[in-house]
């Protein structure tokens, strides 16, 4: 019989170790230097910065660049360690080792496990943690050639990164182009030709449906019968919320956990926050979920906040950024193609700002290689309209 062991009771008790849960901590230290808080994480290492891991890592940063420092908010952790039971009547929770925590106040910052593919079990690197990272970069020092499955964020993302650093990439995806749920068509298409310029091999239109190793090679079978040659195989084809452990809680969940404007679950005590919080967005008028960067720190620092007794709503609408060879962009908002679309280019495709409306309002805003724009994108998002998008040209100034 497996015997459960007691662990010190934290005045809040954080499950996740990503920026959500980082910016939490910090959160709690600006209201209450001296409560003690307590981070369970699956991965191994302690919090880091998760965007370099496809951008900076393969340019000039350093692995050393990445870390949060967490600890030095005096902040317990318990790495490598699941959360298999929640028990909000009881405020206990208990790990896969049996080890027990009591808490006053609980945050869920369980981020998103990646989509996985039914083939290829430990084979294909789906890409998200640092130790992903590792395992890639290893390969990129001893390998040439490379498939990524996937073109939204991270598959463009990453294709580009191992392009730059002068590997062969073959990317596979089922869509006609790069980005093509978030982009406007012919942007969309652009990106396929910048692509292809930069030395990457698109197979669009393929939906990847087997491997198998052939001695120290890996050959990826699509749909059509083709057969691409790879050292290895990556993939970013979406993440799935964590919503399992608030689901067998009795909290209210849907395609995130449901959180009111302070953050708070259906239970009054339990919080959520980052990747896996659906929240009310005041300015888009709809229950959203996040996956990015900005989302996880301003989320993170309000929920901190309100664990330890403020009441401040999380009414931020966030940005997201990606960086493509020498092409990035910043955007706020709802990025839909699926959308009416107002493109205002200083020079197409290189320069400009794309709108996406709904009914009169804009509900998203794409910077393209425009900078500094961020918060005038979000005030335009918050006004009520009506628009045209005649209305939008030259509303946002497109230096760069």
């Amino acid at each position: 019989m497996e015997v459960e062991l007691t662990m010190p009771h934290y005045k809040y008790l954080i499950i996740g170790g990503g920026m959500t849960a980082d910016a939490a901590v910090h959160g709690i230290r600006e209201m209450d230097a001296a409560g003690t808080i307590g981070l369970i994480s699956q991965e191994q290492e302690k919090p880091y910065d998760r965007p370099p891991l496809t951008k900076g890592l393969w340019k000039d940063k350093t692995l050393d660049s990445i870390w949060r420092h967490t600890e030095n908010e005096r902040a317990g952790f318990h790495l490598g360690r699941k959360v298999e039971t929640v028990d909000p009547q009881q405020k206990r929770i208990v790990d896969d080792a049996r080890n027990t925590y009591t808490y006053d106040k609980l945050l869920l910052a369980t981020g998103g496990r990646p989509r996985l593919l039914p083939f290829g079990e430990g084979q294909i690197i789906y890409y998200r943690t640092v130790a992903d990272y590792r395992r890639l970069r290893e390969s990129a020092d001893q390998n040439k050639r490379f498939v990524v499955i996937g073109s939204g964020f991270i598959g463009s993302e990453i294709a580009a990164a191992l392009a730059m650093n002068q590997k062969e990439v073959t990317m596979v995806f089922p869509g006609k182009s790069i980005c093509e749920r978030v982009f406007p068509q012919d942007l969309s298409q652009f990106l396929n030709s910048f692509y292809q310029e930069k030395g990457v091999k698109l197979l669009a239109g393929e939906s990847a449906t087997g491997l198998e190793a052939r001695g120290a090679e890996l050959r990826l079978k699509t749909k059509s019968g083709r057969e691409v040659a790879a050292a290895t195989v990556v993939a970013g084809i979406g993440i799935q919320p964590n919503i399992e452990l608030a689901q067998a809680a009795g909290l209210k969940t849907d395609n995130g956990i449901i959180v009111d404007e302070f953050l708070r679950t259906t239970h009054p005590d339990i919080y959520a926050a980052g990747d896996v919080a659906a929240f009310q967005s005041l300015a888009l008028g709809q229950r959203i979920r996040v996956e990015h960067e900005d989302n996880a720190k301003t989320m993170g620092k309000v929920a901190g906040h309100n664990m330890a007794g403020k009441s401040e709503p999380y009414r931020h609408l966030p940005f997201f950024y990606s960086d493509m060879f020498d092409l990035g962009y910043e955007a706020v908002g709802e990025l839909d193609s699926r959308l009416e679309i107002f493109a205002d280019w200083k020079t197409p495709f290189r320069n400009g700002v794309v709108y996406y409306l709904r009914a009169g309002r804009v509900r998203g805003v794409l910077l393209w290689n425009v900078w500094g724009q961020v918060d005038a994108a979000r005030a335009l998002v918050n006004e009520p309209g009506p628009f045209k998008p005649g209305d939008l040209k030259g509303r946002l100034p497109q230096q760069n």
